[in-house]
């Protein structure tokens, strides 16, 4: 069930009200170069109330594409690949990239708690020393003429499975 906190609300308010509910999840993005995405993927995550929200690198994000949603997430910034790891410590480490795939997202039976899910930059993906640390490299299965996906739709297919193997078929969240 949607959550939809007051037009006047607070936006202190909104985010303790948000943090119980949050999920055991984070999204990254490595260089994410087009603004709109991400601002389009932060709106997504807080659908799914990711935890945070890592921006790896210093490319914008579009607020408007976000549709007011960065306020209430959190998004941390870091600069470096080196740094990112620093950040999500011995979490665990899937990485979105067709290309390096060992397994489907669909075939993904269970995500691990803290799982962080790293999609990489539309134009260049995700660089091989994080694939390399990533614990499960997943792919989403493509149909139709085109052979990638726009990141904000990528992210929110994985979400999306993240959710269905988190909720109880039939129950309304």
């Amino acid at each position: 069930m949607a959550l939809f906190p007051p037009i006047d609300a607070d936006v202190d308010a909104v985010r303790e009200a948000l943090e119980p509910l949050r999920n055991d999840f984070t999204v990254a993005l490595h260089a994410a170069e087009n603004a709109f995405a991400v601002g389009a993927v932060i709106r997504v995550a807080h659908s799914f109330l990711a935890r945070e929200i890592v921006l790896i690198g210093d490319a914008p994000y579009y607020e408007k594409a976000s549709m007011g949603m960065e306020k209430y997430e959190t998004i941390v910034r870091v600069p470096t690949d080196e740094a990112f790891l620093e950040h999500v410590g011995s979490r665990p480490l899937w990485a979105v990239e067709k290309d390096a795939a060992t397994t489907s997202v669909t075939a993904v039976e269970r995500f691990p708690k803290d799982v962080v899910l790293l999609f990489g930059s539309e134009r260049f993906g995700i660089p091989r020393a994080l694939l390399e640390r990533a614990s499960v490299v997943i792919g989403i299965p493509i149909y139709g003429v085109n052979h990638s996906l726009p990141l904000a739709i990528a992210a929110g297919i994985v979400m999306n499975e993240w959710a269905r193997r988190r909720y109880a078929t039939g129950t309304l969240v």
